[in-house]
């Protein structure tokens, strides 16, 4: 795979991170991170994400809090290395736990109203988010626990 095609996919994944309202440049470095055999330093990570190291560093924390990345310490040196991890599923978990809490907000808005246009709306909408959580829980069910 040439440099261009690789940065060509970091700039895909740095898009799609963007279209769930996450940091383009996160979806970047994970992007990167994903192309990586092995772990690498944030200054090796900095120049093929041609990042700014303040920029490497705050999406290697949100990353590792995703759980897509972890890093390595170093023995003797304050120097981390890091590597990619599956865990999409983290995303997802957390997708789900933020439509479990819209589906309680929308169960009780349901409550405040003797409008029957707006209790179809709001249940039609719920049923929506409803079935979105349970189709996540199906493939959160379905997945092997463990890293790619």
């Amino acid at each position: 795979m040439s440099t261009d095609e690789r940065e060509e996919f970091a700039q895909q994944v740095g898009d799609l991170f963007a279209s769930w309202n996450l940091a383009r440049a996160t979806g970047r470095v994970y992007g990167r991170l994903l192309l990586e055999s092995e772990p690498v330093g944030l200054d090796h990570l900095g120049a093929i994400a041609d990042a700014s190291k303040g920029a490497v560093s705050t999406a290697v924390r949100e990353l590792v809090s995703w759980g897509l990345a972890r890093t390595i310490a170093q023995p003797g040196s304050r120097r981390l290395l890091v590597e990619a991890r599956g865990g999409l599923e983290n995303l997802l978990a957390a997708s789900q736990q933020r439509a479990r809490r819209f589906v309680e907000v929308l169960r009780h808005g349901a409550e405040l109203t003797d409008d029957l246009p707006a209790r179809a709306r709001l249940a039609d909408v719920t049923d929506l988010f409803e079935r979105y959580v349970d189709a996540g829980d199906q493939i959160l069910r379905a997945r092997p626990s463990g890293d790619s």
